[in-house]
């Protein structure tokens, strides 16, 4: 039993793991970061911080809700759960290639706008593509066990989103120009894989 209670427990700890990565990955950390970096630069400590918070707190809310209401959205709107795998997986898709050739989405904003809601929670992290990859992970959840590992594999994604800004200013300094672009560009493949998976198990099962 205690061999068993210690598998299962490896096992949902690597599912969630994996979950994190890709959500992670989703909401474009190094567009985020750049963003940030950008609109913060004449802020004091205490503004940055409080806004690091509020983003990352935005955007697991957001997150959350769209996780868990996903499949009564596709309801009401007469969507299939195969269709909007095929159109998440497309602008994913378009969101990857837009990392890998250095042109995300770069809004413009003054240092007396709020920006931790608008634009870095959305649409720079949670954006059409991670919106539609989000509410199709939940809409795909058979069971409540899934729904949970889904609601802590978002929390510890938007916790690494608050971190990552937390420390921006020493992330600038560790990774520089060069680094941040590698970091885009890794993160833009990773993207396209994800979206090539969410695409291709749409297709399989509209076939089917």
């Amino acid at each position: 039993m205690e061999h068993i209670g210690v598998d299962y427990i490896t096992g949902v700890f690597m599912v969630v793991f994996s979950e994190t990565i890709k959500l992670f990955a989703l909401m474009t950390p190094p567009a985020v970061l750049s963003a940030f970096l950008s609109a913060t630069r004449d802020y004091d400590r205490a503004r940055k911080q409080a806004t690091a918070r509020k983003t990352s707190l935005a955007v697991f809310i957001i997150g959350l809700l769209l996780f868990l209401l996903g499949d009564r959205i596709f309801s009401a709107f007469g969507f299939t759960l195969d269709a909007f795998r095929i159109g998440a997986g497309l602008l994913l898709f378009l969101s990857a290639v837009s990392l890998m050739n250095d042109t995300p989405q770069k809004p413009s904003f003054t240092a007396e706008e709020e920006i931790s809601v608008v634009p870095l929670a959305i649409p720079l992290c949670m954006g059409p593509a991670s919106i539609g990859t989000v509410m199709v992970l939940g809409a795909s959840a058979a069971d409540g066990e899934a729904l949970l590992i889904g609601a802590f594999s978002l929390f510890f994604a938007s916790l690494g989103i608050y971190l990552i800004l937390h420390y921006s200013d020493a992330m600038k300094k560790l990774f520089g120009k060069t680094g941040m672009a590698v970091l885009s560009k890794l993160t833009g493949l990773l993207l396209a894989a994800i979206a090539a998976q969410v695409v291709f198990t749409g297709l399989r099962s509209f076939l089917q």
